[in-house]
C-alpha cells in the first residue's frame, strides 16, 4: 500500500494547504478526504517527511497529521460490532505491536454517515484496547492512535505525537468557556499557549495593542503579567479595578512614537491590513527586550493569502526570529504569527 498521511486543515484553506504541498512535496499525490483532510500519498513518505515540510515552508493551514495504517468503508447501516472487528483485526496485524501506552483519538471530518456516533465509537475502542491491556489516555502520550471518520470511512492512524503538530485530534482545539471571559478572541491566545512551547513570563510588563475590549489583555493578567492596554475604545468594565493594567487612550502608532518603555510581550490581534500591521509590529518589536515575545495575528482574504503571509514573515523575520507561524482552531480567516526578538 502506497505510505498516505493525513493532514487536517480548516475547510475553507483546505485548497491553500494543497497548493503549499503541491508546491512543496512536487512528486506526492494529493487527495482531499471529508470535509477537511488532505492525503498527501508516495512511495516511502513519512510523516516526519511532511511535518519538516509544514513547519520549514511553512504551510500553516495545516494544523494535524498522522500515519494512516488502514482504512474501512462503511456501509451507512454497517453495525458497530462489526466495525470494531475490522479494526481490531487491522490493529492486529500491523507489522510492529500496539504500544502499551497509547492516545486514543477519535473525530469526525464533516458530517458522519454512520450508525453510530464518534462519541460511542471512542468508547468501545478504548474498552477494547483496555482489555487488551492497554494504558488509554486522550492526550499527553508520545504514541498517538488516530481513528478518523470521513463520510463513510474510518481512517486509522498510529503514529508518535512529535510529528503530528497537534496533540489534540485533528487539530481541534476544544476549549471551554472560562469564569469571567471578555470575548471569544481569548481562545487564540489561549490556545496558542495551552498547545505549542510558547508561554509568557511569569512576571513582567506586555503591551497589547488595539487592546478594546481587553480579552487578550485579560488573558495576559491571568499569567501575572502587567499590561498596557494601548485603544481609544472602552475596555470591560471587569478590568476597571484591576491596578495591573493601564488603559491608554490612543492608536497603536502614536503610542509606539511616543513611548520609551521596554516591554517583554507585545501582542496585536487588531482588525487590519496584514501589510499595515507588520508595519507595526516592525515598530513595536524594536520597544521589546531581547528575548521579548511578539504575537500578532494577520487577516486573511482568499486573494493571494499565501504570499500575503510569506512576505509579512519575511518582513517580520527582520525584527524578530520566528517561532510560530500557523491557523490555530480558533483563527477564521488568519493566522497567528509568534517571534522572538533575538539578543537574549
Amino acid at each position: 500500500m502506497v505510505d498516505r498521511i493525513i493532514a487536517s486543515s480548516s475547510s475553507e484553506w483546505r485548497t491553500s494547504a494543497r497548493a503549499i504541498f503541491e508546491t512543496d512535496l512536487p512528486d506526492t499525490l494529493i487527495q482531499p478526504i471529508g470535509e477537511d483532510l488532505l492525503a498527501v500519498s508516495a512511495d516511502g513518505l513519512s510523516i516526519a517527511d511532511v511535518a519538516e515540510a509544514v513547519i520549514d515552508s511553512p504551510n500553516p493551514f495545516v494544523r494535524h497529521l498522522f500515519r494512516e495504517v488502514g482504512r474501512l468503508q462503511v456501509p451507512s447501516r454497517q453495525s458497530l460490532d462489526v466495525v470494531l472487528e475490522e479494526i481490531a483485526d487491522i490493529w492486529a496485524n500491523l507489522p510492529v505491536p500496539l504500544p502499551p501506552t497509547v492516545s486514543l483519538q477519535v473525530w469526525a471530518s464533516g458530517s458522519v454517515d454512520l450508525a453510530f456516533r464518534t462519541d460511542t465509537l471512542r468508547r468501545e475502542l478504548e474498552t477494547m484496547l483496555r482489555e487488551d491491556g492497554a494504558e488509554v489516555a486522550r492526550s499527553g502520550q508520545a504514541q498517538v492512535l488516530s481513528v478518523c471518520v470521513a463520510g463513510n470511512q474510518i481512517l486509522l492512524g498510529l503514529n508518535g505525537v512529535a510529528n503530528a503538530l497537534s496533540d489534540w485530534p485533528g487539530g481541534q482545539v476544544r476549549l471551554s468557556k472560562p469564569k469571567g471571559q471578555i470575548s471569544r478572541a481569548e481562545f487564540k491566545l489561549e490556545e496558542l499557549f495551552r498547545t505549542t512551547d510558547l508561554r509568557p513570563p511569569e512576571r513582567g510588563l506586555a503591551l497589547d495593542l488595539g487592546a478594546s475590549p481587553g480579552g487578550w489583555t485579560r488573558i495576559l493578567r491571568s499569567f501575572g503579567m502587567n499590561v498596557v492596554a494601548v485603544d481609544p475604545g472602552e475596555l470591560d468594565p471587569r478590568l476597571g479595578d484591576d491596578r495591573g493594567i493601564r488603559h491608554v487612550r490612543t492608536t497603536s502608532g502614536p503610542f509606539l512614537a511616543e513611548t520609551t518603555e521596554t516591554f517583554d510581550m507585545v501582542v496585536n490581534d487588531m482588525r487590519m491590513d496584514p501589510a499595515m500591521s507588520v508595519g507595526l509590529m516592525i515598530d513595536a518589536a524594536q520597544h521589546l527586550r531581547p528575548g521579548g515575545m511578539l504575537i500578532v495575528t494577520l487577516k486573511l482574504t482568499h486573494h493571494a493569502a499565501i504570499r500575503t503571509i510569506r512576505n509579512a514573515t519575511d518582513r517580520l523575520s527582520e525584527a524578530v526570529d520566528i517561532r510560530f507561524v500557523r491557523q490555530l482552531h480558533h483563527n477564521r480567516n488568519e493566522v497567528t504569527v509568534a517571534g522572538i526578538r533575538p539578543g537574549a
